[in-house]
């Protein structure tokens, strides 16, 4: 497999992916592709598998899709498959963030946890799903300049205090819950 069609918008993912597969990763926008591909479903599975069975479908050939959230505890879960518009349909992550903050404003349970599923659609039109999952805490402010969503306010567990995005990108693809689901994912093709 030279190319992965991994079905996104957000160069960002892309970007954190490149560097732990060996094919190229093509996107929507690398496709120039003109479609926005809903996410309709209630579980990050069902939206992965939405995006994976667009990609699949329009374009015949293997293709990965993700859906990520933020999920926690004090929240029951939430922001969870809203994260990217918990604050409103234009996706706009200081507004998410704000919002968030808001909500956990003198809660002192801050934990929380970062969850990837990505869904595989290999010629033959099998699905395959992959998790990732790190544990960590919501800081009470934002720190870093680096990554994107809420990485400025992501503390993940054994990271010394800092941040997601107070990390390099290769430091965050150590622990973070896309890694952790891109590697099942190269894992299994390695063995298949």
């Amino acid at each position: 497999m030279k190319q992965l069609l991994f079905a996104t918008r957000n160069q960002n993912k892309a970007k954190e992916i490149q560097p732990l597969v060996k094919p190229t990763v093509v996107t929507l926008a690398d496709l120039y592709c003109p479609v926005d591909i809903e996410e309709t479903a209630d579980t990050l599975e069902g939206n992965a598998l939405i995006k994976a069975r667009f990609m699949f479908n329009r374009y015949a050939v293997s293709s990965i899709a993700d859906d990520s959230g933020l999920e926690v505890d004090a929240l029951d879960g939430a922001p969870g498959v809203h994260s990217a518009r918990y604050a409103g349909e234009e996706c706009d992550s200081e507004r998410n963030m704000d919002k968030l903050l808001a909500a956990l404003e003198g809660c002192d349970n801050r934990g929380a946890q970062f969850r990837t599923v990505i869904v595989f659609i290999d010629q033959q039109a099998n699905e395959y799903t992959f998790e990732g999952i790190v544990r960590g805490q919501i800081a009470r402010e934002r720190h870093g300049n680096g990554g994107f969503g809420y990485d400025p306010i992501f503390v993940p567990d054994g990271s010394d205090g800092r941040t997601f995005a107070e990390m390099s990108l290769e430091e965050k693809n150590q622990i973070s819950h896309r890694s952790i689901a891109i590697r099942k994912f190269v894992n299994f093709l390695e063995t298949k």
